[in-house]
């Protein structure tokens, strides 16, 4: 057997193990179980802590970023609710495992990143790996017009209020999923559009995310 091969065995054992943790932590959606197993956390982080790829942890991809927790990856996706063909827009493309995520449930996936060097090498990998979400360079939690309304909104940084912007590119019946707090802690919350002008708030756990910066986000 090649070294390629026994590698690639032990990142697929490594992601059937990383999935049983996830679910026994409460997550029970099966596609969103599967699509953490089928998707190659280990391209998406610098090849220094490919051994740390699977731990269910954050790990820094430069630009003071970080490829976020696979536990919270799942239960922002679970929350959305993904459909095939739903059109989601995703802000804070980061090193693009979020979009290969929802790309993988067969969603039409829109990202905005303010990092170009987190934008190009998103880009890189997630056409490598054959995925072709639209992404764009620029203040997401403007959200992006051009192509609402959305299915789905996921923010993957921690906002100190919801993003108005963001709020308003909701189809009728879309979901924003978006952590709001402090720097430090925030509460993940789910809003649903119910009508043109009638919104649902769940406030669910707390999680932990870099800053979402931006002209409706921090400074």
């Amino acid at each position: 057997m090649t070294n390629d091969n026994r590698e690639n065995r032990k990142h697929t054992q490594r992601r059937k193990e990383l999935v049983e943790g996830i679910r026994q932590k409460g997550i029970r959606d099966s596609a969103v179980l599967m699509a953490i197993e089928a998707t190659p956390r280990h391209l998406f982080v610098d090849t220094a802590l490919e051994k740390r790829a699977y731990e269910d942890t954050a790990l820094p991809i430069g630009s003071g970023q970080t490829i976020s927790q696979p536990y919270t990856v799942a239960a922002q996706t679970e929350l959305l609710e993904v459909k095939k063909r739903a059109k989601i827009l995703e802000i804070g493309t980061g090193s693009g495992y979020q979009a290969a995520i929802l790309c993988y449930l067969g969603a039409d996936v829109y990202s905005v990143e303010r990092h170009d060097k987190l934008y190009q090498a998103a880009k890189q990998i997630l056409n490598e790996l054959g995925y072709r979400p639209t992404l764009k360079l620029g203040d997401g939690t403007l959200g992006w017009g051009a192509y609402a309304p959305y299915d789905g909104i996921v923010v993957t940084a921690g906002a100190p209020v919801v993003p108005e912007d963001l709020i308003q590119q909701l189809n009728i019946g879309g979901r924003l999923v978006v952590p709001v707090g402090s720097q430090k802690s925030q509460t993940m919350i789910r809003i649903t559009r119910v009508s043109e002008d009638g919104y649902e708030e769940e406030r669910l756990q707390n999680f932990k995310f870099v800053p979402l910066i931006g002209e409706k986000g921090w400074d």
